[in-house]
C-alpha cells in the first residue's frame, strides 16, 4: 500500500477555525465526490491538531493522508481531469502551498 502524507498550513490571513472548516467541510467532500476517488483511493483522511498537554505546539495546521494500491493508481488519480480541474484548484484557496511537507511511504505493521 502506497501512502502519501501531506502536512499542511493555512494561507496567510485565514483563521485556524476557518482553515479546519474548509478542509473538513468543503475540500474533503469535493475530493470524495469525484469518481476517481472511489476508483483509485483506498483511504483518505483529514486530521487537525488537538490540545495536548506536555507536547510541543503544533508544527502544522493539518494533515491529509491518501492511500493507493500502488503507483499506477496514484498516477491515474492525480492525472485525472476531475482532480486537475476541480480538486487541485481548491487546495490553493486554503493551503499555503509553499509550506507543504510530504512523506511518501509504505506501511510496515509492527504491532
Amino acid at each position: 500500500m502506497l501512502k502519501l502524507i501531506f502536512m499542511i498550513n493555512r494561507v496567510e490571513g485565514m483563521s485556524y477555525e476557518r482553515f479546519v472548516e474548509h478542509h473538513r467541510d468543503r475540500h474533503a467532500p469535493l475530493f470524495t465526490s469525484i469518481p476517481e476517488a472511489e476508483r483509485y483511493v483506498r483511504k483518505y483522511t483529514v486530521s487537525h491538531p488537538v490540545p495536548a498537554a506536555n507536547y510541543p505546539h503544533r508544527a502544522y495546521d493539518g494533515l491529509t493522508e491518501i492511500w493507493f494500491e500502488g503507483w499506477e493508481d496514484h498516477d491515474a488519480f492525480f492525472a485525472s481531469e476531475n482532480y486537475r480541474m476541480l480538486v487541485n484548484p481548491d487546495e490553493a484557496c486554503f493551503i499555503d502551498m509553499d509550506s507543504v511537507a510530504v512523506m511518501v511511504t509504505e506501511e510496515k505493521k509492527v504491532i
